[in-house]
């Protein structure tokens, strides 16, 4: 499950560029120094620079080096009434996070009109009336198969799509996405190093879609370099929630790394209900950082997704896209572990 090493130094000079660490025109890391920062071949080094490069996040001189790429130098190459259709699953959701704050400075920067609505939008639609009516597409991937003809459909015509949280393995789209596999590792590692050995990854429902699994399969790696042989399994017949108490008492777990922020509140609630004390009898980790998180009681320990860099990823990415004609790499990025009150030693 280790992603290549080209793709970490990819992933960390990315992060370095979004976040500002690195300004524009800036001069990024030489092969030389990546090579040695990195332990690395000069090969992998700069393939990692080459796939900056492409996606347009860095431009090269000539006995000079790598710089970092201004968008702003891009507007020219965006017609001045291009349109971008962006769809999420429930424009109401709070359990999707705000990409907007990321995504809409970036489109305003570059004159691009940003059309944000539900995934309903796509109902009637054929490819080709997207097609006349936007340049572009960022595809919140809650479902897909509602509209894999439709995808499909726009790929076959190199229309410029984005697809946002989850990679859909059946189209040639680039993806924007948080490092789940990071993040359940984050959880795991934070209870396990509070003396936690009986760790349970808790599922809220019973089709585990593949951020889910992504961040179970980091837990099991936490788990796997602890030595620790205790696992939740991923294909239970019914979802531990459901019978919450009783596997409690048959598995004598003392810690929870639940799917999502909202099915670790839920637990919370349940288990309190139950007479128990959060973190005194058992410790529990989220994940999503949505805004309760940090309003229930206990406030709750959590792994944030970073959505405002998230949409304006997306974004970047798109309209590297539309003005290099090529199309982008996939981008994971990075998640943050949350300390609150949800977890502590025993």
């Amino acid at each position: 499950m280790n992603q290549p090493l080209y793709q970490q130094i990819f992933n960390d000079l990315q992060k370095e560029i979004v976040d500002g660490a690195l300004p524009v025109d800036s001069q990024v890391p030489t092969e030389k120094e990546l090579s040695q920062k990195y332990q690395v071949s000069r090969i992998t080094s700069k393939r990692a620079l080459t796939e900056l490069e492409r996606l347009g996040l860095i431009y090269r001189v000539r006995g000079k080096g790598s710089f970092v790429t201004s968008f702003k130098s891009k507007k020219a190459a965006i017609s001045k009434n291009s349109r971008i259709l962006f769809l999420l699953p429930f424009l109401s959701d709070l359990s999707v996070g705000d990409f907007t704050k990321g995504l809409n400075p970036l489109m305003q920067e570059n004159q691009l009109e940003v059309m944000m609505t539900t995934l309903d939008f796509l109902t009637n639609k054929s490819a080709k009336e997207i097609m006349q009516e936007f340049d572009g597409l960022i595809y919140y991937a809650f479902t897909v198969d509602p509209h894999l003809d439709l995808l499909f459909e726009l790929s076959l015509k190199q229309f410029p799509v984005v697809i946002l949280d989850k990679k859909i393995y059946e189209l040639p789209f680039p993806t924007v996405l948080s490092d789940n596999f990071q993040g359940g590792a984050l959880a795991a590692s934070h209870l396990i190093a509070k003396g936690h050995k009986r760790i349970a990854y808790l599922f809220g429902e019973q089709s585990h879609p593949q951020s889910v699994r992504q961040r179970y399969l980091g837990y099991l790696e936490a788990l796997d370099k602890a030595n620790l042989t205790f696992h939740t399994t991923l294909d239970t017949k019914h979802t531990i929630l459901d019978t919450l108490l009783t596997y409690i008492n048959e598995k004598r777990v003392t810690a929870f790394i639940c799917e999502n922020d909202l099915v670790a509140i839920q637990t919370m609630n349940e288990l309190k209900q139950q007479g128990y004390r959060i973190p005194d009898d058992f410790s529990i980790v989220g994940f999503d950082d949505i805004q309760a998180a940090a309003l229930v009681d206990p406030p709750l320990t959590t792994i944030a997704q970073d959505f405002h860099k998230l949409g304006e990823i997306a974004g970047a990415t798109l309209i590297t896209w539309l003005t290099a004609k090529e199309v982008p790499q996939d981008t994971a990025y990075p998640v943050s572990f949350i300390s609150r009150h949800s977890t502590k030693e025993i």
